[in-house]
């Protein structure tokens, strides 16, 4: 089972912390469609308190229930002895080089045999006729 850590404040959110910004294009749907294919969501943020409560809240009202928040696994408690480090095998954060890649791109790493099978289902669809952007630009 692959575990993945996500931040909150500008991945799943706009960065507008302490204050929670408008969901991303795509977050939620991605999110959602991960863990219908048994992916183990690890909420991975510096919010605290208050602050953490109102996200996990946020989340859950958009459908998304993680599997832990800040933590490796739902039981673990945070004390001095346990490295901060999570052990997920995937990180998704707009601190990374180059900043986020947004929501689609990150289905597209992580499942780029369905935009194959989604791509081949459009070209089948689009037999026959002006592809889309021909119409659009009327030649």
């Amino acid at each position: 089972m692959l575990k993945v850590a996500v931040d909150f404040d500008g991945t799943i959110v706009e960065n507008k912390f302490p204050s929670i910004g408008e969901p991303l294009l795509f977050a939620f749907e991605t999110l959602k469609a991960m863990q219908e294919k048994g992916l183990l969501l690890i909420l991975w943020t510096v919010r605290k308190g208050a602050e953490l409560q109102e996200a996990v809240d946020f989340c859950r009202s958009h459908g998304i229930e993680f599997y832990a928040v800040n933590a490796n696994y739902p039981e673990e408690n945070f004390s001095p002895e346990v490295s901060r480090k999570i052990e997920a095998d995937i990180f998704i954060d707009d601190r990374n080089i180059g900043g986020f890649i947004g929501w689609s791109r990150v289905w597209q790493e992580l499942f780029p045999e369905e935009m194959n099978v989604k791509m081949e289902k459009v070209a089948v669809n689009n037999l026959g006729s002006k592809p889309r952007w021909r119409k659009w630009l009327g030649l």
